[in-house]
């Protein structure tokens, strides 16, 4: 099944290891064939990544474009550990992106990180 993605002027996407700038219209694409796909918006910065929850965010990003876990699992348990040591009511959170790479979906992790940065700036307001 193809991915249809419309970009907006000068928008950005990786496709695979390759990042594909769109021109100066709109446009849209068809993808298909079954490699990582991120938006420009999606992507997270390593200097973006200034909270443990956008950390978590970071990692499974390597991973799902990576097309690997392997060399990115030791960091995600690591964070995963210390973000529920210091945050036991993110549980929930923590537990639904675990399923999710357990499950071998890293996109589906990433899309259930976003629900866990905002949980934890809530919980940095409320300090």
């Amino acid at each position: 099944m193809a991915l249809k993605v419309e970009l907006k002027p000068n928008e950005r996407i990786v496709i695979g290891n390759a990042v594909v700038r769109n021109g100066d219209t709109r446009s849209r694409l068809v993808i298909e064939g079954n490699v990582p796909i991120m938006r420009e918006k999606d992507i997270m910065g390593v200097s973006d990544a200034d909270t443990p929850a956008k950390r978590i965010y970071f990692v499974l990003q390597l991973m799902y474009l990576d097309r690997d876990i392997g060399p990115h699992r030791e960091a995600f348990m690591t964070l995963i550990e210390e973000f529920m040591t210091a945050a036991p009511s993110a549980w929930p959170h923590l537990n639904q992106i675990t399923r999710h790479i357990l499950n071998g979906d890293v996109y589906k992790a990433i899309k259930a990180t976003r629900s866990l940065i905002d949980y934890e700036k809530e919980l940095l307001n409320h300090e």
